[in-house]
């Protein structure tokens, strides 16, 4: 938060949020970003109302909104004079107020409704996963820039977040001294498991885990890969905070998303939870996470490939000067 925050800005921002349920909102809103029919649920209040009080909160800076489609998501402010003031406004708040716990256990709710989905969407789809992915730009094109990404040197630590059917183990698990994929169904790892003992890859190994809490040691992965998961996820700076606790200082974060999009069967089809990500919003969610931008690239339908969507990679890297130059021999994966 700035030291001097304009008289103005103070005084309207104090009003908006001196109010039961926006100073609620405002607490939640700090959480996760929600859809109004969520807040409606969480709160208990009509739609009208919640909307009233929402469109408050982002006049006076306290509060965000994005739309994708026929979507509109609201979250705490991240930029803007006020957004300090609205985080230090919800950390001052005695988190055993029976309120803001009952608010809190009905969020959890709607995380594990969503989460649900989710499960079934990947336990009915996981022996057919890389057929869903024909819906963007070949694979082969984005695997190749995958590749050009990374470059041809060695990995001495691999981390695949979100690794699906294994396909990211399979194709850079040969360039690591030992790689590490995570999911969290049961049913993607039994299709991984069966691929990467088909590639005979006795350096890797398979985990189920929390992309939230991922299950391996903290500061140890020169290379850790998000292929196609970030959009699946209700909180992406979350999951990409998670993923750069991972890296050793001066590791490489690359994350293969949709570019932004309109197909909203996607959302009730598949499952997805964002439609594609804009270049600057992953930008920013490294930035916060410790991580500068080193390339980003766009993967555009070509001839003959119409209604294919476009694939994005950005490829980012841990601000901290590397101490331990030497290979990660010694230290045994988590």
């Amino acid at each position: 938060m700035p030291d001097h925050i304009p008289f103005d800005a103070i005084l309207t921002a104090s009003a908006a949020a001196g109010e039961a349920t926006r100073l609620r909102l405002l607490a939640l809103l700090a959480e996760v970003e929600l859809t109004v029919s969520e807040l409606v649920t969480i709160l208990g209040q009509s739609q009208p109302r919640i909307s009233r009080h929402l469109k408050l909160l982002v006049e006076a800076g306290l509060g965000e909104r994005h739309r994708e489609g026929a979507w509109v998501f609201f979250r705490i402010a991240q930029t803007g004079p006020v957004a300090g003031f609205a985080r230090d406004l919800v950390a001052k708040l005695a988190p055993d107020d029976a309120r803001l716990t009952a608010d809190r256990a009905r969020l959890s709710e709607v995380r594990q409704t969503r989460a649900d989905q989710a499960a079934r969407y990947f336990a009915a789809h996981a022996a057919n996963w890389d057929e869903v992915r024909a819906m963007h730009v070949p694979e082969e094109r984005v695997e190749a820039a995958i590749r050009k990404a990374i470059g041809a040197g060695p990995v001495h630590a691999l981390l695949d977040l979100g690794t699906g059917t294994g396909r990211m183990l399979e194709l850079l698990g040969p360039l690591a001294a030992r790689a590490v994929g995570i999911d969290q169904s049961p049913h993607m790892l039994s299709v991984a498991r069966a691929r990467i003992e088909r590639a005979g890859l006795r350096n890797v190994q398979l985990r189920q885990g929390d992309i939230y809490a991922i299950p391996v040691e903290p500061d140890f992965h020169d290379l850790v890969i998000m292929h196609q998961i970030l959009h699946y996820l209700d909180d992406p700076l979350r999951a990409i905070r998670e993923a750069a606790r991972a890296l050793r200082p001066g590791g490489r974060l690359l994350i293969v998303d949709f570019a932004p999009h309109e197909e909203e069967t996607l959302r009730t089809a598949h499952a997805h939870r964002r439609l594609g990500f804009a270049a600057g919003e992953v930008a920013g969610f490294m930035a916060t996470a410790g991580l500068d931008l080193l390339a980003k690239d766009d993967l555009a339908p070509g001839a003959g490939e119409a209604n294919k969507l476009t694939v994005s990679l950005w490829l980012g890297r841990d601000r901290r000067v590397i101490a331990d130059p030497l290979p990660l021999t010694a230290r045994a994966v988590a």
